[in-house]
């Protein structure tokens, strides 16, 4: 199994490193400075070669462009799009931080269509051929109960909308393509008083990715593996 994550420096992405390595598989570990992503290093030296470290800036495409050649030889199971962004606490009616709310839809919503379109050769090369969107249930209409969060709310809306184009576009290629809700995990966004640990978090990720079939495109999972209204 080889398998791409972004944002792998730290939180669930650094987890899902951890795990994969544990799991035996090859693992591409991106983020946007591998010079700082210390803790990241020093998992992949202890690898024997299983799992490398690249760039992957989301906020400068040419960088996916560049991996995706460095890797144009290497077949990708599972593309996991884990990098994201909350944005300023600017983000209540009358106080939105535009220019906040621009870095956060490009980093949640447009990097991730690109780096599908980036890597759509390398996913068909693959066996598995699994895109999964790191989305959140803040980006669920339906579960929209107390307003606010515009920046975050907004983008991650939007990654849904394009994790649903892409189930539609790339079926007849046999991708799987679905957003995830990790839960509300202790991470630096989540906070010392969310629910699960990293580690919860990935395992129960894992656990549903891997049943995943062509049936499964387009949905959006919840942690507990049900699914979450747009």
């Amino acid at each position: 199994m080889n398998i791409l994550v972004t944002g792998a420096n730290r939180g669930i992405g650094l987890e899902m490193v951890k795990y994969s390595m544990e799991q035996g598989w090859r693992v591409f570990a991106c983020c946007r400075s591998p010079n700082n992503a210390e803790s990241l290093f020093n998992i992949a030296k202890l690898s024997n070669g299983q799992i490398s470290v690249h760039i992957a800036d989301m906020q400068e495409l040419a960088t996916l462009q560049a991996l995706s050649y460095e890797l144009r030889n290497e077949s990708i199971d599972m593309l996991i799009n884990n990098a994201g962004v909350y944005g300023s606490d600017k983000n209540k009616f009358g106080s939105v931080d535009a220019d906040s709310w621009l870095q956060a839809f490009q980093v949640n919503c447009i990097a991730p269509l690109k780096m599908v379109e980036a890597f759509s050769a390398q996913l068909l090369m693959s066996e598995h051929k699994i895109v999964a969107c790191m989305s959140s249930k803040m980006g669920s209409m339906a579960d929209n109960g107390y307003g606010s969060s515009y920046i975050y709310r907004s983008s991650k809306a939007a990654l849904n909308s394009v994790v649903k184009s892409l189930s539609i576009d790339l079926k007849e290629q046999g991708m799987i393509c679905v957003a995830l809700h990790p839960g509300w995990v202790k991470t630096e966004m989540g906070g010392p008083n969310a629910e699960i640990t990293t580690r919860e978090c990935v395992e129960q990720l894992f656990h549903h990715l891997l049943k995943l079939t062509v049936d499964d495109s387009g949905r959006f999972i919840d942690i507990d593996g049900s699914d979450i209204p747009w």
